[in-house]
């Protein structure tokens, strides 16, 4: 994408492929183009770039987590007005008359139904502000969870003044601004998180004297937007950028639960402005509402995951699938040479052979959608992390794809026609076997006896990992799995 802000089609992707193929880490990447780097600045132009995409509700939470920093939590109305902030906001806006009216309008409309000190007939569905009985407004503690991103749009505005002030020969810092929103999809996650909600807000009952002193608090129920709807608010003040909904694991939650009546707004064509544009009213608060044309919508998809599979179904014709699959050229080649007895320089380790073997062999026997991912090996640079990587992530993975059958894993890491002792997957009832001859060889007691009193152990972790174990001595690092040799036949 070179240049989003420019797109006119929204864009609906999903990306799916196997675990470990880099599906998250391409909505990192893609997050990072939804994130305005804006250009170095003085104070007075970094100031135009944090109120430029802001609301006269947002200025206003801008001002009182300013003054908060400063210990100051009352605030009146004509030192709102004077604020800077709300200054620069007006000036941006060509506004020079009734300013105290479009404080005092935005102040009313946020603040909480039941307050004591605020009457208003046209109220929102969340509260922000409330007044004590002296006038004097002040931001409501539970609201300061949902100004998370704003906070950190302020404390990058202060830290960049503050850098202009401690350099004045340099040139000036600007600031990011990020224009995307990112969730991750579970089993419980509803269209309540994710559109708008009824949820339980904690609530101060009366607004007399020292508001934080001698408010008491009750909890009441109000509506809230969710991820979406927000990112959407913002993207329809701001026609001329486009934002983005990144989603991780789409396939985790029930999709048409999720985004309810959203599910059709989503569509390209559908769009606000878009030719067959269409609005809705929401579930909860009965606002009319449509998909801005400028919010592109990104998600990722794990195709092993078989419980969900109609998701595919239900997406394909909102959404482009675009296929993430393993890609063993990322891998590097590791130096074993330290561990060989030969000290050969060919000793070494091309995990991406190594990858591209163990995935063959997996497509033969597994198929396509049980293959390995690359991230499982992308940051092993050394043998100590390849035998960690391969005990504790690789063959657990692959010791569900299969079932946990023995002749499957065996095949899978070459081990039929080796010794016992160099396998890396290690028939359990065959390991008995080997144990009870060499006992029976050594005439110190019965073989039999042996194996269920002396050795109850070793049977019981056995039978405790089903038909197969994880050969101890690649767990310990040692004997066969002490050399490169042993990895390098999986290639």
């Amino acid at each position: 994408m070179s240049d989003n802000s420019k797109n006119p089609v929204p864009i609906n992707v999903i990306y799916t492929g196997v675990a470990g193929t880099g599906k998250t880490y391409q909505l990192l990447q893609i997050a990072k183009q939804y994130t305005a780097y804006l250009p170095k600045a003085g104070d007075q132009d970094l100031l135009g770039q944090l109120l430029q995409s802001l609301s006269w509700r947002e200025v206003l939470c801008l001002i009182f987590l300013e003054m908060r920093t400063g210990q100051q939590e009352l605030v009146k109305v004509p030192e709102i007005v004077e604020h800077r902030f709300f200054v620069a906001k007006a000036a941006q806006n060509d506004r020079d008359k009734n300013l105290s009216n479009t404080a005092w309008s935005a102040l009313r409309r946020h603040s909480p139904a039941d307050s004591k000190t605020v009457s208003c007939d046209n109220r929102a569905s969340q509260a922000f502000f409330d007044k004590d009985q002296s006038g004097a407004w002040y931001l409501l503690p539970e609201s300061m969870t949902l100004l998370t991103e704003l906070s950190q749009q302020l404390t990058e505005y202060q830290q960049a003044q503050h850098d202009n002030q401690d350099n004045k020969d340099r040139q000036p810092q600007g600031f990011s601004q990020p224009r995307f929103s990112m969730v991750s999809f579970h089993q419980a996650y509803g269209y309540e998180e994710f559109v708008e909600g009824i949820r339980p807000v904690m609530a101060a009952s009366n607004g007399v004297g020292n508001h934080s002193d001698n408010r008491s608090s009750h909890m009441h129920y109000d509506i809230q937007d969710g991820a979406f709807l927000k990112l959407c608010q913002r993207a329809a003040r701001d026609p001329e950028q486009r934002y983005a909904m990144l989603i991780d694991e789409i396939n985790r939650a029930n999709v048409s639960r999720v985004f309810g009546e959203l599910l059709s707004l989503i569509e390209s064509d559908k769009r606000a402005g878009m030719a067959n544009a269409m609005a809705v009213n929401l579930a909860y608060s009965g606002r009319s509402f449509s998909v801005p044309a400028n919010v592109d919508i990104y998600a990722t998809m794990n195709t092993q995951d078989h419980s969900l599979a109609p998701l595919d179904m239900a997406l394909r014709r909102r959404f482009r699938f675009i296929s993430c699959p393993p890609q063993p050229s990322l891998l590097p080649i590791i130096d074993a040479t330290q561990h060989s007895e030969s000290g050969n320089p060919s000793d070494t380790i091309d995990l991406s052979k190594l990858l591209m073997g163990i995935n063959n062999r997996v497509i033969q026997t597994l198929g396509a959608e049980a293959q390995l991912g690359h991230a499982f090996l992308l940051s092993v640079s050394s043998l100590e992390q390849l035998q960690t990587v391969l005990v504790e992530q690789v063959i657990p993975q692959l010791a569900q794809a299969a079932g946990g059958q023995v002749a499957v894993l065996q095949y899978l890491f070459q081990d039929e026609q080796q010794q016992i002792d160099a396998q890396f997957i290690q028939d359990s009832q065959a390991l008995i076997m080997n144990h009870s001859s060499q006992m029976d060889t050594q005439n110190d007691i019965p073989a039999q006896s042996q194996l269920f009193s002396g050795h109850d152990s070793f049977f019981s972790q056995s039978m405790n990992t089903g038909s197969y174990q994880v050969n101890a001595d690649l767990v310990a690092r040692t004997g066969a799995f002490s050399s490169p040799a042993v990895y390098q036949r999986l290639y």
